[in-house]
């Protein structure tokens, strides 16, 4: 009769148990896999996928009892460091976002605002459509093999243990919001100075003949300029997103 103890148990489950629930906390905020298109059993068998891969790289896990409050804690860890590293990978799509944003406020096309369903707020038609792109460059750049490597490497710089409060000590997320700004100022700062080019010599134009209506004929330029701009500035965007990814992805590693 096949017998084992609560002990074998517990050295057979710990070492799939805590990278699991890491790798899961990171989907469920990672960007593309995070969306609600994305089914939770598919969350669920890719996080129990790479956990099982991973175990070759991975160090040796403490085996710390399910019924304790250890373990509590132990899983409160994962979870913190999971959402943290999808949280960064996050920023750095608010901070383009953020960047067609701006470009919309300046070409006039924030008044185009409709519902996003997967934020569930208000987006505009240029902050839209860098959100689409990146989303496509995240994929193309592998992405999501960045972050499952840095999940993975986390467990080197932040091993399994019962202090889950010591990796927010460490890594200090709730300063990750100043790269939004930075970020999405930085890609945004060609167009806005094009754009303020452009308002700049209608407001001549205004000066110069007056019996023209600038509100008119401004509107249909700012437009086709801010358009020609997006479309000649699209190219460069991969640099600074995959900067920033990279930079963001150091905390973990």
């Amino acid at each position: 009769m096949l017998t084992f103890t609560d002990a074998q148990v517990l050295a057979w489950v710990s070492p799939i148990l805590w990278p699991f629930l890491r790798v899961l906390a990171l989907f469920g905020t990672m960007p593309v896999i995070a969306q609600r298109s994305v089914p939770m059993r598919l969350r669920v068998a890719l996080a129990f996928l790479i956990a099982l891969c991973g175990q070759a790289s991975l160090p040796e896990m403490p085996l710390v009892a399910l019924d304790s409050a250890q373990a509590f804690l132990v899983l409160l860890q994962q979870v913190l460091i999971g959402l943290s590293l999808g949280f960064a990978a996050r920023l750095v799509f608010a901070a383009i976002e953020l960047a067609g944003e701006l470009v919309g406020l300046q070409m006039g096309l924030n008044f185009a605002g409709f519902f996003d369903p997967v934020s569930g707020g208000q987006a505009t038609a240029v902050s839209r459509f860098y959100g689409v792109t990146v989303s496509w460059l995240f994929i193309v750049i592998n992405g999501h093999l960045l972050l499952i490597a840095a999940v993975v490497r986390s467990f080197h710089a932040f091993p399994v243990g019962p202090e889950p409060f010591a990796f927010l000590r460490s890594t200090q997320p709730q300063l990750w919001g100043a790269e939004i700004f930075s970020l999405g100022l930085w890609i945004a700062l060609p167009m806005i100075a094009m754009l303020l080019f452009v308002n700049l010599v209608l407001g001549i134009v205004s000066r110069v003949a007056q019996q023209m209506n600038v509100f008119a004929i401004g509107f249909p330029i700012t437009l086709s300029v801010g358009l020609l701009g997006v479309l000649l500035t699209l190219p460069m965007m991969s640099a600074p997103f995959t900067m920033a990814i990279e930079q963001m992805l150091t905390h973990f590693q």
